[in-house]
């Protein structure tokens, strides 16, 4: 019963996200709406961790499975994509290069003001 519960929150927020995602002119999808939801909710404490930890434990553990019906997708429109592969190539190599560099120069910048903040204190 534990578990229907936190995978009731978690499709609750989802689709919340997803009602914003109608109503809310921006080009944000729904599971970044999803997402922020649910951080606000954690960080104003709405919901707990405990209330929500072992079914996002699991979902996160079978995430990969979630990527296999989008590669049979690509798989299937081959014919299309293959005319113009090389430019999806390059978008995906810089845009993954572009995400790891701004996601380690933030995680850098937070940890050096964590251990500043703990000199300081």
């Amino acid at each position: 019963m534990k578990y229907l519960k936190q995978f009731g929150i978690i499709m609750i927020i989802a689709f919340t996200g997803e009602l914003l995602n109608m109503f809310v002119p921006l080009p944000v999808s729904a599971s970044v709406y999803g997402i922020i939801i649910l951080f606000l909710c954690l960080n104003f404490r709405i919901v707990k961790v405990s209330d929500v930890k072992e079914t996002s434990r699991f979902l996160i553990e079978i995430m990969p499975l979630m990527f296999v019906p989008a590669a049979v997708g690509l798989i299937e429109m081959w014919d299309v994509i293959k005319i113009s592969w090389m430019p999806y190539l390059v978008i995906t190599v810089v845009s993954t290069v572009a995400v790891m560099t701004v996601s380690g120069h933030i995680t850098q910048f937070l940890c050096r003001k964590k251990k500043s903040g703990e000199a300081d204190s």
